[in-house]
């Protein structure tokens, strides 16, 4: 957007809509870059015919393009408006010591006119929340440079999981990844050391995730009545013997704790996650008690075109549980991405609308059930006859034996993927 210029003769004011605010709404424009103006005061010089673009009259739900001219009303008209509405408050930029411009300069990995990609250490919150100061979004002032704008973060990462996470320079660049987020077409690579080997070296893991009563949202646990559909891949890269295996880790939906929580779920939790692991989750012999979960990479389109693909170097601890184990780094780096493809949007519809179904199911069997306790006690006729469901899923069948996992090939002596390999390895980290 350039700089207003003002109409010498009427005191109307014109805009030229910036390349960020292309295709945007004229309400949302007013947001951006007029925020003490309310959409009350927008809609009324819509209607009165103040509200103009290139000459037209317009309206605040019109779309705008690159290169066109508003014309707004003059600042008294703003400062009226300001009296009669309630003010709106706008975000002054932070001003960070030099430690902290520092360290969130030393973060970036990537860095473009639309998007940086930082290495965010494990212990710092991507966000605030109660009792935590310094966070990624707090830092970002630190990298807005000579940009109007704020950057923006477009997805999260959990305080003490490491690695790769974008964000957006501008509005514009800000939704585009928004819907290859929400859209699955953004691709995300986690690295993990875990409990134990799991016996499918290439899985599906599909469990539905919801909060966890009592814990006040803090901890997700598997709920196959009333969680949302939750989908991981996870791949074995190499393994110490029994007591431990590496394992890429890709999350084709965007649940809270996803990853900890279904790699807990089979029975192999991340070293170093106590939160859904407990005490085992943690290994003997020296290696480090964090917690060894590492976005490694991310892929995904960009707004000009081509795309982002970017790798993030291990936390130290991370790397040097690796080299005590015996695992060489290339390893994990070799294996292809894009062997499975994840979920379409519609896809993952038709399996929420299913797993909705199978509970209304589950939920009629359960008050027939009660229709046939309430016949044996009163010896009258229940209004529907029938007994309690007794298949997989129901409240009254037997209990699942696990969770799902779909795998292609069950884990086999030494590394993983073939056969005529040698055994569990002997050096370090073994029993």
């Amino acid at each position: 957007m350039t700089a207003g210029k003002s109409d010498s003769d009427s005191g109307f004011r014109e805009f030229n809509v910036g390349f960020d605010d292309d295709g945007i709404r004229l309400d949302r424009w007013f947001k951006r870059h007029l925020p003490d103006t309310s959409f009350t005061t927008v809609a009324m010089w819509a209607r009165t015919g103040q509200l103009r673009v290139d000459g037209a009259r317009a309206t605040p739900g019109d779309r705008i393009a690159a290169g066109q001219m508003l014309r707004v009303p003059p600042p008294e008209a703003d400062k009226a408006a300001a009296d009669v509405d309630k003010p709106r408050r706008v975000r002054e930029r932070v001003i960070l010591s030099d430690e902290e411009t520092e360290l969130a300069q030393s973060m970036v990995i990537h860095k473009d006119f639309q998007a940086f990609v930082l290495n965010k250490p494990p212990g710092l919150a991507t966000q605030g929340g109660t009792k935590t100061t310094q966070h990624v979004d707090g830092l970002l002032d630190g990298l807005q440079y000579d940009n109007e704008g704020r950057p923006k973060l477009v997805h999260r990462l959990d305080k003490d999981t490491s690695g790769a996470l974008l964000v957006a320079r501008t509005s514009r660049a800000a939704a585009f990844f928004a819907k290859a987020f929400s859209g699955r077409t953004a691709r995300k690579v986690y690295w993990a050391l875990v409990v134990d080997v799991p016996s499918i070296e290439d899985g599906m893991i599909e469990l539905p995730i919801a909060k966890q009563p009592g814990t006040g949202g803090e901890k997700m646990h598997v709920d196959e009545a009333e969680g949302a559909p939750a989908r991981t891949r996870y791949r074995v890269i190499e393994r110490a013997g029994n007591r431990a295996a590496w394992v890429e880790l890709q999350p084709f939906t965007g649940r809270t704790h996803q990853l900890r929580v279904h790699m807990a779920a089979i029975g192999h939790p991340i070293v170093g996650d106590g939160k859904y692991g407990g005490a085992a989750a943690f290994l003997t012999g020296g290696i480090s008690r964090k917690m060894h979960l590492h976005a490694r990479r991310i892929k995904v389109d960009h707004p000009d075109g081509g795309s982002i693909d970017v790798t993030a170097e291990l936390p130290t601890h991370f790397a040097e549980s690796l080299k005590q184990l015996g695992f060489e780094e290339k390893l994990g780096d070799d294996l292809v991405l894009d062997e499975k493809t994840a979920p379409t949007r519609e896809q993952m519809k038709s399996r929420a609308k299913a797993h909705a179904k199978s509970v209304r199911k589950d939920r009629k069997g359960e008050r027939r059930g009660r229709g046939v306790v309430e016949e044996k006690a009163t010896g009258k006729p229940a209004p529907k006859t029938g007994g309690p469901r007794t298949g997989a899923g129901s409240k009254f069948g037997a209990p699942r034996s696990g969770p799902r996992v779909e795998g292609a090939k069950p884990a086999g002596r030494g590394r993983p993927g073939g056969t005529g390999k040698p055994g569990p390895r002997s050096g370090p980290g073994t029993r």
